[in-house]
């Protein structure tokens, strides 16, 4: 089973030479977004131009990529390098169709290297039967607790976590409501998964400052540190930071801090 190990990270700018300073200062996994397939060059390149540090794609979406370019993708990289995240089944059949495409790449991409998004129960159960684990958003430190019962210990949890360097709580709000939760409350699958989290109708709607704060991380370094380490302590294998709004010199302390 791949172990992605305890810190990644994604950087809309992330190139050869992002890749390669973040391998060198102990990054365990590099997130790159999915795209409609676009992302496979671009995975291939980083892979090629770093040593060790697994590239995964985060998320490549099975309605738009073909499973044979995955699997030629996969086939063409080091092994054990290339960790094939999936996701996007927006249809009426979202699991029969992600299981239907993960039997197409069945002989090429084992279940070890493959991790998908998931956020309900009946997609963390087919992560745990048919991938080396999850890949959920916008997740609490309880709902880390639960999805590690549904996955058990031996499968990989990786939570993407909203991350903001800034310590007025006001600004903090501001930003998270101007950015992907803004749009996302607005998806089915993330709004059935907040009201399993607790959250209410209302909460979900006004996007209300008890939905931000639970779902957001956030507060100067030290503080910052102390959360990601909770959702560790929770059950995440691997806590995910975008490091695009984060102080460059952050980056560091984190892969010291985050072990």
């Amino acid at each position: 089973m791949t172990n992605l190990g305890p810190l990644g990270a994604t950087h809309t700018a992330l190139d050869t030479a992002v890749a390669a300073e973040l391998e060198e200062l102990g990054y365990d996994t590099l997130w790159l977004a999915g795209g409609q397939g676009n992302a496979l060059p671009r995975i291939a390149e980083v892979v090629r131009g770093t040593s060790r540090i697994r590239v995964a794609s985060g998320i490549l979406s099975v309605d738009r990529v073909p499973s044979a370019a995955v699997s030629e993708a996969y086939a063409q990289l080091p092994a054990g390098r290339f960790v094939v995240g999936l996701g996007g089944a927006h249809g009426p059949r979202p699991l029969a169709t992600l299981g239907d495409y993960l039997d197409e790449i069945e002989d090429v991409v084992p279940p070890s290297a493959r991790i998908l998004s998931a956020l309900g129960p009946r997609m963390l159960e087919l992560s745990r039967d048919r991938a080396s684990g999850a890949y959920p958003y916008l997740v609490t430190t309880d709902y880390v607790a639960s999805a590690r019962e549904i996955l058990g210990a031996d499968r990989q949890l990786a939570v993407l976590l909203s991350v903001v360097a800034e310590t007025d709580v006001a600004r903090v709000r501001e930003i998270v409501r101007g950015g992907s939760l803004g749009f996302l409350a607005g998806m089915p699958g993330y709004a059935a998964n907040f009201r399993r989290m607790g959250f209410t109708g209302a909460d979900i709607a006004d996007r209300s400052d008890r939905l931000v704060d639970g779902l957001t991380v956030w507060g100067d370094f030290d503080g910052i540190v102390a959360r990601l380490r909770e959702y560790r302590a929770a059950g995440a294998d691997q806590v995910v930071v975008p490091l695009d709004g984060l102080p460059r010199e952050w980056w560091a302390g984190l892969a010291e801090a985050v072990r």
